[in-house]
């Protein structure tokens, strides 16, 4: 099993027209564009949600390596997604039979789909993360949950959650990546035997990475105790958000998008 580094949790800097978006229209957009992806149900609908993905990715400015080396990962899940689709949906004319297996059009169809769609929600909020510092992306998930404390929500606890689990994620994938070239120095393998066995194999790498986990948690609360963190009560900040008319384009785009999806359904 190889690891590569995911993208999810990683920013690339740069000044282009996403990177200068305010955060709150970032997520608001991509939560919403998200839901949008479920109303997809055709061949037009999806080149549309294709279109204005890939728009997002040129506007970006990100370099396609970046973004190809962090979905290895993920073309693995969506490859067994689809196997799955393939092999269980039924309905319409057979296209492939072997034996007790055969593949039917409609599990063609759903595997397709699916595939595209994970695909979509994947690219998307990769993006989101690829164009937003952590600090804009934990003020950002605070101001939109603001009106929420009112009925009790601890929205800074949970925006500092989010964040901190977004950021951790590039660096618990390297120290899987550490610990599984570790146990190969001593001898472990986990590429050959049965599915089971290699499953097996793994659980020695899982008991150190919860450990490690568990350190850099300790590590970081003893850290944010140090310097006299106390939550979000009456702290203030340097830069103060504020919508722009590149937020507002967007969020006109997200309306427009809505309304040819929900046409295009039909």
């Amino acid at each position: 099993m190889s690891f590569s580094s995911p993208i999810l949790g990683q920013y690339v800097p740069g000044r282009s027209p996403v990177h200068r978006m305010d955060p709150r229209a970032k997520l608001l957009f991509v939560f919403v564009y998200m839901f949008l992806v479920f109303l997809a149900n055709n061949s037009w609908t999806y080149g549309l949600l294709a279109g204005v993905t890939g728009m997002g990715l040129i506007l970006s400015r990100v370099p396609l390596r970046i973004i190809l080396r962090g979905l290895k990962p993920i073309l693995i899940l969506i490859a067994v997604t689809a196997f799955l689709h393939l092999w269980m949906t039924r309905g319409g004319d057979i296209w492939f039979q072997w034996g007790p297996i055969a593949v039917y059009e409609q599990g063609v169809v759903q595997a397709v789909w699916i595939s595209c769609r994970f695909l979509l929600l994947v690219l998307t909020g990769t993006l989101l993360t690829l164009t937003t510092t952590p600090i804009d992306l934990t003020e950002g998930m605070e101001r939109m949950l603001a009106p929420f404390t009112r009925f009790g929500v601890p929205a800074h606890e949970l925006a500092l959650m989010m964040s901190i689990a977004l950021r951790f994620i590039p660096t618990l994938w390297e120290e899987t990546e550490k610990i599984i070239k570790a146990q190969k120095a001593r001898g472990a393998d986990f590429e050959s035997g049965s599915l089971i066995r290699r499953v097996k194999s793994y659980i020695p790498v899982l008991i150190p990475l919860f450990i490690s986990a568990f350190r850099r948690a300790d590590d970081l609360a003893l850290a944010m105790e140090a310097r006299g963190y106390r939550g979000g009560e009456g702290r203030t900040r340097l830069r103060k958000l504020k919508f722009k008319s590149l937020d507002v384009g967007a969020l006109a785009l997200l309306v427009a998008l809505f309304a040819a999806l929900w046409w295009l359904r039909s």
